[in-house]
Order: structure tokens, then C-alpha cells, then sequence
């Protein structure tokens, strides 16, 4: 037998432990399990948002200034859940039925700026508060332009 025979047989035998090592410490998950935490997460935020639109309504709120209350304390919710650290927990149990309504925009700008204020007011909060939304908030805002653009052009060739 010779040495690269040997060398490429303990390379092979290496790399079958490696493939098993990661079978084992990659974490499974069940989609339709994960979907219906999903679900169950996004229900409940929409029914909380639901007791607060018609909390508005009983106390004589038109329904602009009802949607608007919910969106703030909706908003206001997430910041101090993100805040006392339960917010992370629920998204990861939630998966995107917390992270996709309101509520996880309003996470992904405060918890940025609760782990690096210790880094200033400026160079922390300021420099790294919108390190997740600001690219939400840079292609919602040029999606919106030219979208407005086209609707502009088009009004042309009515």
C-alpha cells in the first residue's frame, strides 16, 4: 500500500465522520410545526390589535384614529417586550408570525439600540438603531417612488 493511498482513505474516513458529526448537530425542524406556531403567533398579535381597534371604537374613536392607537401600542408593546428580553423568546418560538407584523419591525429597530448603547449615544444608538430596518425602510421608500413614477407616466396615456 502506499502513503497517498493511505492519506486519501483517512481523508475519506475523516470526511464520513464530519457528514455524521453535522447530521447530528444540525437541529431538525417540522414545517408544519413551525407553520402553525407561526400561525398561533400571528393570530394572537392580530387579536390583540383586533381588542384594541374595538377598545377605540367603544370609547367613540373614528376608525383611523382607533387604527392608529393600535399601531402605536402595538408598536409601544414590542419595544418593552424587546426591552425585558421576551420579545426574542417569542420570535423564536413564533418564528415569522412575530416578526412580520408591526411588532417585529418595531424589534428590529429597538433591539439594535438596546445592545450597542453601551457604545454611546452616537456611535451606539444613533450609528446602529437602524442596522435591520433601515434597509426595510431605504426600499419601501424607493419601491413607493417609482411606483409613483409609473402610476405618474401612465396617468399620460389616459
Amino acid at each position: 500500500m502506499t502513503a497517498d493511498s493511505e492519506k486519501s482513505r483517512e481523508q475519506k474516513r475523516q470526511e464520513k465522520e464530519y457528514e455524521q458529526y453535522v447530521k447530528e448537530v444540525t437541529p431538525t425542524h417540522s414545517l408544519v410545526l413551525q407553520m402553525l406556531k407561526a400561525f398561533l403567533t400571528g393570530g394572537a398579535i392580530c387579536c390583540i390589535g383586533q381588542f384594541i381597534l374595538n377598545y377605540g371604537d367603544r370609547m367613540g374613536l373614528d376608525k383611523q384614529t382607533a387604527g392608529s392607537w393600535c399601531s402605536l401600542i402595538l408598536v409601544l408593546l414590542s419595544v418593552l417586550l424587546t426591552g425585558f428580553n421576551i420579545f426574542p423568546k417569542i420570535a423564536k418560538w413564533g418564528g415569522a408570525g412575530a416578526l412580520v407584523p408591526i411588532t417585529g419591525f418595531a424589534n428590529s429597530v429597538a433591539a439594535p439600540a438596546i445592545e450597542f448603547k453601551s457604545e454611546g449615544q452616537v456611535f451606539g444608538i444613533g450609528c446602529k438603531i437602524f442596522t435591520i430596518a433601515g434597509p426595510v425602510i431605504l426600499y419601501g421608500i424607493f419601491s413607493s417612488w417609482l411606483l409613483g413614477l409609473v402610476y405618474w407616466v401612465l396617468k399620460f396615456f389616459q
